[in-house]
């Protein structure tokens, strides 16, 4: 802890992101960054708590103080090392992940949180920069084989843990580019895509395989895998999207959220969509419902593409500014966030449900939505409709952004005749094994839809339980 007054002497300076004017304009990572002596003097703020909070929250129980401090000190190298041990990829989640780490820093308490992962960030470019990060060839092979299936945070994860193990690891896609959520789901302008191939380059070096374009239950069956691979690690995320089921819900204009996104994010890349499927915002009145970060990433994206006005529908009531006292730190704070994409042109409503979609010949051309009151009843959260008459918005595209409820069972899922939870998630044990003693899952397959931190987590957890399995 190389100055202990840090905290008080200097004040939370945060990147900021570049103005709303230019940035609309184009795809690019809206974030700043710091010079370095200014990263330096963040850094210098973390208390070295004696019980870092931080810590505690992060999934990957990242040793902030410790890294934070080299930071400090210009030991750029020594940061990196420090960071990579707990985080296959730092350089993702210092830009996309929450922040859970954050909100549990003491300095939080007065909302002057030490800015980490602008920090993780830094620290990472600046490896890469400086040559801190090179491949990992494993001096010795096991012989053993590993098939993983999916190529998002999880599997990576997954993939990288395994490989240094000395296993030789496959990782299949069914996409033609690997990266799965980070790489299609994630718009460029909160994770520019050449971040991936920078990481994917090196792993490839280190020796793992990787195959895209491979739809895993079609082109190669369960049953093949389990013949030529000693273990298989499902990490195929939870992709099934909860629908809406209203009057309309079949009209022209209406579209899943993420099938917007991934478009968008094809098309940044060079792929054009099928000549009639086509989902642009361009001139139109453009509705997302759903509050969480995904229906934000549709906001922005829609702006980037001139739609003519956009609106935000959540159907749970509006978050209070600051923490309640059912709600004390160090626990996350359940209020209002805005990101970004916000503050690009964007209205906001809580406590409204859609009642039914309308539109002509086919196409829609309103939507009609319930106001709601929130009540407790007897430690439950009801709702009850407040409107006499429904409020009712022009809409030409409705994106829906409400979540994911599992992972897609049909093809390879069931093909390996696996047991699932009561939420529909794949049932593992605490070595992520599931009710095939061969097969392992990672990730939201097996939690549910949560965050890149979590599924990097559950990532490196799972090729622990895998590597125990092959020795």
């Amino acid at each position: 802890m190389g100055n202990p007054k840090a905290f008080i002497e200097i004040k939370r300076k945060e990147a900021g992101y570049r103005p709303v004017k230019e940035r609309i304009t184009d795809f690019g990572e809206v974030e700043q960054t710091l010079n370095i002596d200014d990263r330096k003097l963040q850094a210098s703020r973390c208390m070295d708590c004696g019980i870092p909070f931080c810590h505690w929250a992060c999934t990957l129980g990242s040793k902030i103080p410790e890294w934070q401090d080299e930071v400090y000190r210009g030991n750029w190298e020594e940061a990196t090392r420090i960071l990579q041990s707990t985080n296959d990829f730092p350089e993702f989640t210092g830009r996309i992940c929450p922040a859970l780490c954050e909100k549990s820093c003491v300095l939080a308490i007065h909302e002057e949180a030490v800015t980490i992962r602008e920090n993780e960030a830094s620290v990472m470019e600046r490896a890469f920069e400086m040559g801190f990060v090179q491949p990992k060839i494993p001096a010795k092979r096991t012989g053993k084989k590993v098939a993983v299936i999916g190529s998002g945070p999880a599997g990576l994860s997954v993939a990288a843990q395994l490989n240094q193990k000395g296993h030789k690891v496959i990782v299949f896609e069914k996409d033609e580019k690997i990266g799965g959520l980070l790489r299609f789901g994630i718009p460029d302008f909160k994770l520019n895509k050449g971040l991936i191939d920078r990481r994917l380059k090196i792993m490839e070096v280190e020796g793992i395989i990787f195959k895209p374009n491979t739809f895993v239950g079609k082109d190669i069956t369960a049953k093949q895998l389990l013949k030529d691979f000693d273990a298989v690690c499902l990490a195929i995320g939870a992709t099934k999207p909860r629908d809406l089921e209203v009057k309309g819900r079949n009209l022209e204009g209406v579209y899943f959220a993420m099938d917007f996104l991934t478009q968008q994010n094809r098309k940044l890349a060079g792929i054009e969509p099928p000549k009639g499927e086509e989902i642009s915002a361009k001139a139109k009145n453009v509705i997302v419902i759903g509050g969480g970060d995904t229906g934000s990433d549709c906001v922005g994206t829609a702006v980037r593409q001139k739609a003519k006005s956009v609106k935000q529908i959540e159907i749970l009531p509006k978050p209070p500014e600051k923490r309640t006292e059912d709600n004390p730190w160090p626990f996350w704070p359940n209020v209002l966030r805005t990101s970004s994409s916000h503050q690009e042109g964007c209205e906001r409503f809580w406590s409204l449900e859609t009642k039914r979609l309308i539109g002509k010949n086919g196409k829609l051309t309103h939507i009609e939505l319930n106001e709601l009151d929130w009540f407790n009843n007897n430690g439950k959260w009801e709702k009850k409709v407040i409107s006499d008459k429904p409020l009712k918005f022009e809409a030409d595209l409705v994106l829906l952004a409400m979540g994911f409820t599992q992972p897609i069972h049909e093809g390879i899922a069931d093909e390996f005749k696996l047991e699932y939870d009561a939420r529909g998630n794949m049932k593992i044990n605490e070595k992520h094994q599931t009710s095939n003693t061969k097969v392992f899952a990672a990730g939201d397959a097996a939690s549910g839809a949560s965050l890149v931190v979590r599924a990097i987590a559950s990532g490196r957890n799972a090729a622990k339980g895998i590597d125990e399995f092959l020795q």
